[in-house]
């Protein structure tokens, strides 16, 4: 607690006053750990899976809390979130999380290098096992960048 002088003078008879200010010292050392812990634990949230996910020039919708990402490697194997699945127990392991329902979003992240039938026969699994809310997730892009590479792809014979 902090001390300053009285007014008055410098009588021996008074003593020094009480200071009424908050001392910011500790809420600065409190905010600077909480911020160190955040920028330690948000990289951590994210998918480290390798994907070399597509461009788009969409605009990019709201994030949910809580997303459960299907991805698809380009060896074609599936991973759901970073744990890797077999293709027979997709739709039992999707069952077996305890916040995934079937009105829940399910975000897929596809490589490039991922053969548009297999992305289907993915989507087609996931609805028989009555997941029909799908999302597919790409890279945002600017809008303008995404038509000479499709021109330049189409001029090659």
């Amino acid at each position: 607690m902090g001390a300053s002088i009285a007014e008055g003078g410098f009588d021996d008879d008074e003593e020094f006053a009480e200071a009424h200010d908050i001392n910011v010292t500790p809420f600065i050392d409190v905010m600077l750990v909480l911020l160190i812990i955040f920028m330690v634990a948000a990289p951590l949230s994210t998918v480290d899976i390798p994907i070399n996910l597509p461009t788009s020039s969409a605009t990019p919708q709201k994030k949910p809390d809580k997303p459960t990402y299907l991805s698809i490697k380009p060896d074609l194997t599936l991973a759901l979130g970073e744990d890797t699945v077999r293709r027979a127990d997709l739709i039992a392991t999707l069952n077996g999380l305890p916040d995934m329902d079937r009105d829940h979003y399910l975000f897929i992240r596809a490589d490039r290098a991922v053969p548009y039938g297999e992305l289907m026969g993915v989507m087609e699994l996931l609805r028989q096992g009555g997941f029909t809310k799908i999302k597919l997730v790409a890279l945002e892009g600017v809008p303008g960048a995404a038509a000479p590479a499709q021109a330049t792809e189409a001029a090659q014979p």
